[in-house]
């Protein structure tokens, strides 16, 4: 209400002193047609008549051509331009008008000239010294402003300077775009200075200490460049929050946030069929294992959006599950959300859970994931990865739940490791047991996830920090990479397109080099690769592979109705054989005998290639 009485003032404030100038310009008009001497009698009563018609036909012109929607502070040249249309066109109907009522007797021709010239200029003249004034102003109170420049003179780059100049937290040095027509353009006083290109040149020259990207179409390609170029340049980068951000014309300066690596690694988005996956989830007892985990904690933030009859939230990590379940207490259905703490491989519980929750759909999300860890310590990645994971599927089988996902890994394919071989087992027992029981088993295979725990994102992050550093087991390594929030998203889209059975296997784009993404992670910290922070190769890692896949070679795999969902070819094994080295790996699992197990797993996985270390009594 404030502000508006404010912007109401300023307009009246406004048009009081165009009415001023009106009056002024009349008299001035005749004052210089008279040598700045006395004016003659006869010609008074013209004047009169000129100021009555004038005053009224202007304040319609004015009005008509919008001279108060602009803001005097951000005057600039189509200000200036409206001005002049304004005050020709007000004059000519005036003139036009007195024609009509006096023939114009009485009033001098040279007066009808300087009337329009005097008003154009006093009305211009204001508005421009008064944006010269707040200008020097803003100029000397903002010494502790962030001298920026913004990259994109569209709307993103209006709505962000109109703000800025608001506050004193940044001074916009100016714009640059990739449309060389709008070189010299004036947005709300602040030039457009030239094109994106000629970003390196302009920092130094003005000493720029932060540049803003406010193009929120800009590519992938074109954004590297950019950070490239500010981490060489030792400033900062930023960027405008979202699309829909400047849509709701709500964009500001607090909005603005760091480049992360995900804007560098951008895909396109994830089109979830939303009438498909609400179905699918609408009115179900939904269960989530490992809901405190990257995975798992998105699963339940999405599932919630498509009104599940309840939602039980499972994981044996106490601070975990309490984070996850402090979030989601926010929600407007938070009462239908249960949080259990409980170990998969714990039998006893995981019966109860069942028994109590009656669960129709289970999202398995839990499991040991950190491939050296698994290596080093391999009983403990067998009893949760496959022991666990066996008993939860016996337990949807027993209990006739609908759907039974198991969220498995990239790493399954051709594993040369143990946390890969376990999940490779767990993937081949539930798409056995789909066909022995009324549950359908649905597998998703994706590869890595962004700043998921136990990624290199975190790692690298505190690498840089410290100043390096930053570690790379080897220069060729490549990974495929998604958000999490994609992962889960492409997992409950699977999820209602499966019948049981089948391993789909999530489109993760191309690879990435991870030693290209260190070097991206530096900049993105406004500092250079190799110089500010080196990179060191430390060597691959006992079971680390140079680059992953998606499918094994015997595993056709066919698109599906969605662009980002492959289907994978199953391979049947005999169950009875199945069941018999279940039952050996247990037994090596209670001896702790690694050799053992080792040789169970290669007998369940053939591809498996494990490390002669782990052979070895």
């Amino acid at each position: 209400m404030k502000d508006l009485l404010h912007i109401w003032k300023s307009r009246w404030f406004a048009f009081a002193h165009d009415m001023v100038w009106v009056a002024l310009a009349v008299y001035l008009a005749f004052l210089f047609r008279f040598d700045f001497g006395a004016i003659p009698e006869r010609h008074i009563q013209e004047a009169w008549h000129l100021l009555y018609v004038a005053l009224a036909v202007q304040l319609l012109s004015f009005w008509y051509f919008g001279l108060y929607r602009g803001i005097w502070r951000f005057a600039s040249l189509p200000d200036l331009q409206r001005i002049f249309q304004a005050v020709v066109v007000g004059a000519l109907l005036s003139y036009f008008i007195l024609f009509i009522w006096t023939r114009l007797e009485g009033i001098p021709r040279s007066t009808l000239v300087l009337y329009p010239l005097i008003l154009a200029g006093g009305l211009s003249g204001a508005r421009l010294l008064y944006r010269w004034f707040k200008d020097r102003r803003f100029k000397l109170s903002s010494v502790d402003s962030k001298r920026a420049l913004i990259v994109g003179a569209g709307k993103a780059g209006e709505l962000l300077v109109r703000d800025m100049l608001k506050h004193d937290a940044y001074l916009p040095i100016g714009f640059l775009d990739d449309d060389r027509k709008k070189k010299g353009l004036d947005i709300h006083g602040v030039r457009v200075l030239g094109h994106i290109d000629q970003l390196t040149g302009f920092v130094q020259e003005f000493d720029v200490e932060e540049v803003v990207v406010a193009i929120p179409t800009l590519d992938t390609q074109a954004l590297k460049r950019l950070v490239k170029q500010c981490a060489q340049l030792h400033i900062i980068c930023k960027k405008i929050p979202s699309l829909q951000e400047v849509e709701k014309e709500k964009l500001k300066i607090g909005d603005l946030r760091n480049i992360q690596l995900e804007d560098l690694l951008a895909r396109d988005p994830v089109l979830l069929h939303n009438p498909e996956v609400s179905s699918f989830i609408m009115n179900k007892r939904i269960l989530v294992t490992g809901a405190g985990g990257s995975i798992g904690s998105e699963l339940c933030r999405q599932l919630l959006n498509f009104l599940p009859k309840q939602l039980v939230l499972l994981d044996h990590a106490e601070f975990n599950l309490y984070q996850i379940d402090h979030e989601l207490q926010s929600k407007h259905n938070y009462h239908i959300c249960s949080t259990v703490l409980g170990d998969i491989r714990d039998e006893g519980r995981m019966a109860w859970v069942f028994s109590h929750y009656q669960p129709d759909i289970i999202f398995n999300a839990a499991a040991y994931k950190h491939v050296p860890l698994v290596e080093s310590n391999p009983v403990e990645g067998v009893k949760t990865n496959i022991l666990g994971t066996c008993m939860l599927a016996d337990l949807a089988a027993k209990h006739a739940a609908d759907y039974f996902i198991q969220v498995s890994t990239d790493k399954a394919v051709n594993p040369t490791n143990v946390m890969g071989a376990t999940k490779r087992m767990a993937e081949i027992y539930c798409q056995n047991l789909d066909s022995r029981c009324d549950t359908a088993f649905i597998t998703t295979r994706f590869g890595n996830v962004l700043g998921s725990a136990g990624s290199v994102v975190p790692l690298f992050t505190k690498q840089i920090e410290q100043g390096g550093p930053v570690t790379v087991t080897h220069p060729e390594i490549t990974r495929y990479f998604m958000t999490i929030p994609e992962a889960v998203s492409l997992i409950l889209q699977a999820a209602t397109m499966g019948h049981g059975g089948e391993i789909f296997v999530l489109d993760m784009g191309k690879p990435v080099k991870i030693v290209e993404m260190a070097e991206q992670m530096i900049r993105l910290a406004g500092l250079t690769p190799y110089e500010d922070v080196p990179i060191q190769f430390t060597g691959l890692r006992p079971g680390e592979k140079l680059f992953e896949e998606l499918f094994h070679q015997e595993e056709a795999l066919r698109s599906t109705t969605h662009q980002k969902i492959m289907l994978s070819g199953t391979r049947k094994v005999d169950w009875a054989e199945v069941q018999q080295h279940l039952e050996a790996i247990r037994q090596a699992c209670e001896q702790r005998n690694i050799p053992m197990l080792i040789q169970e797993l290669k007998q369940l996985v053939p591809e498996f290639v494990p490390s002669q270390k782990l052979l070895s009594p």
